[in-house]
């Protein structure tokens, strides 16, 4: 028979599809060799010598793991190596969503103010704000802008982030302050719904 490098090999994810944050997920490493070859995939830090040329390792994915992301599965014998890689595209809801304001500080009526909504997700999200007592969105995308602001923009303003494995919430409250009517002062609080 010939004795050669490990050919053929390959990685395969079971079940196949859309991964979601904590399902199970098996990959298997294959190849042909004579001699057999000793096959590594790091899921799992042991060398096992497998005669079929098949290891499977069973993992659960969750995103702060290191386990899920690009995997490369090692093929060797006293021949020679090969690889095969595969990556896990693992979705999952929106997290970390904040809201941030441009400028910062103290800002005088008449100035124009960013809100700016940020959020990690996969697959990425569609931003949406709403303004309290108002049941449509008053704009969309992850710039949200007022010009020329004034005590009529007062009022708690919500950042949705949401993609089809979920939604949340992060909001700020905009207080115009006027004082007899000539100084007016912009002030900001922010904070975020779980």
């Amino acid at each position: 028979s010939t004795r050669d490098v490990p050919k053929n090999v390959s990685v395969s994810i079971s079940p196949s599809g859309v991964i979601v944050e904590g399902d199970s997920v098996t990959l298997s490493c294959s190849s042909d060799s004579n001699p057999p070859a000793e096959i590594n995939l790091p899921v799992n830090p042991v060398i096992s010598i497998s005669p079929s040329g098949e290891v499977v390792d069973e993992i659960k994915c969750f995103l702060s793991s290191i386990v899920c992301g690009k995997y490369k599965c090692k093929s060797r014998n006293k021949h020679g190596e090969k690889y095969s890689a595969v990556t896990l595209n693992v979705m999952y809801p929106p997290r970390s969503v904040s809201v941030s304001i441009s400028p910062s500080g103290q800002i005088k009526e008449g100035d124009s103010v960013t809100l700016s909504c940020s959020s990690d997700s996969n697959p990425p999200a569609e931003i949406s704000w709403f303004k309290e007592n108002q049941s449509s969105a008053v704009g969309s995308g992850r710039i949200y802008s007022i010009s020329k602001i004034s005590s009529d923009h007062s009022g708690k303003y919500k950042c949705k982030s949401r993609n089809k494995h979920g939604e949340k919430y992060s909001a700020v409250t905009l207080n115009v302050m006027c004082e007899l009517m000539i100084n007016c002062i912009l002030f900001t609080s922010k904070f975020s719904i779980f």
